[in-house]
């Protein structure tokens, strides 16, 4: 007898990464059940539901309009589980999250004991890391990111901004001289951080400074560019270059004198954070649930500036399309 509510997610979650074997892999089932479920699925409805190629999955017709009532049902039968629910020990199942890796370790990490404790029956699967995630077709349920979002199929609900640091290593001072001003920055050397919000691809760094109430950018060319917080913080202990973090992953360093602080006259532009998920599907209470943690948690996170309004005012003057 086919377990219709399995069947369904199974389905679903086909769909959406377009791949039996991803697919598998998120729901922790072996490739080949997946793919009997579905025969199984599509024998006792009696219709095609996917067109398979060497290439891609098509849905067909049916296969379309089944898909869109198995999204609303599934959604329905999670959230009537969860109104149900007197505790959150009830809450269970796998979260798949993807994070920047500076995050996980200032902030997230150290925290993920009180999490299971409030959650025991939830499992998270973290993902680390700067890039885009594409959260469909990797099937990961939220993202944690830096910087403004596009506009795009995703809801973000703000956490915070995450405080800058211009530093470099007492090594890299020692041959280069300390800058007291942002005029001085042009005979020095930085370490591009792909994973910065706004950099480029390229030579150097874009640093940016609030000054006055106004943004002012200032290149500064170097000769490394990494795309992870982590390597950049490695770049800037080994005395590659200035390096413009965030205050919270360098702080141990700047704390053991393994890094420091320059240019504190000029305040660095904050970098917002954000955790973001899928629009268009009602949030599952495992999503929910710790979407609202990670709120609680940046709200009383050290070093997270929690008011919006002067942020949003210096990054219109950086990237006037993108702030709301």
């Amino acid at each position: 007898m086919i377990d219709r509510v399995q069947a369904m997610r199974t389905f679903v979650r086909i769909v959406d990464t377009q791949s039996f074997t991803r697919a598998a892999l998120s729901l922790d089932i072996p490739r080949a059940t997946a793919t009997t479920i579905v025969q199984n699925l599509e024998a006792m409805l009696g219709v095609q539901l996917l067109q398979r190629t060497t290439r891609r999955l098509n849905l067909t017709a049916e296969g379309a309009a089944y898909y869109e009532r198995c999204v609303q049902i599934l959604a329905d039968i999670d959230e009537m589980e969860a109104s149900l629910r007197d505790t959150t020990d009830n809450l269970r199942g796998r979260l798949r999250v993807e994070m920047p890796g500076a995050v996980a370790t200032a902030l997230v990490f150290p925290a993920l004991d009180e999490f299971h404790a409030r959650f025991p029956n939830i499992d998270l699967a973290i993902g680390l890391s700067n890039r885009a995630v594409d959260m469909v077709g990797e099937a990961v349920d939220c993202s944690i990111q830096l910087g403004e979002l596009p506009d795009s199929g995703l809801i973000a609900r703000r956490l915070g901004v995450l405080e800058q640091v211009t530093c470099a290593s007492p090594d890299y001072l020692a041959r280069h001289g300390t800058p007291e001003s942002l005029d001085e920055l042009e005979g020095h050397v930085a370490v591009n951080c792909m994973a910065a919000a706004g950099t480029t691809a390229g030579r150097g760094a874009e640093f940016d400074f609030e000054d006055e109430g106004r943004v002012t950018t200032v290149k500064v060319e170097g000769f490394v560019q990494v795309a992870d917080e982590h390597a950049y913080l490695a770049c800037g202990l080994e005395g590659l270059g200035l390096i413009q973090p965030s205050r919270i992953a360098a702080k141990p360093y700047l704390e053991s004198g393994l890094l420091k602080e320059v240019l504190t006259r000029y305040t660095p532009v904050p970098v917002p954070v954000s955790v973001a998920y899928l629009k268009n599907r009602r949030v599952s209470p495992r999503v929910r649930a710790f979407v609202d943690w990670l709120a609680e948690l940046f709200e009383q996170a050290e070093l997270v500036d929690k008011d919006m309004s002067r942020v949003r005012q210096l990054l219109r003057g950086l990237h006037p399309d993108a702030v709301n």
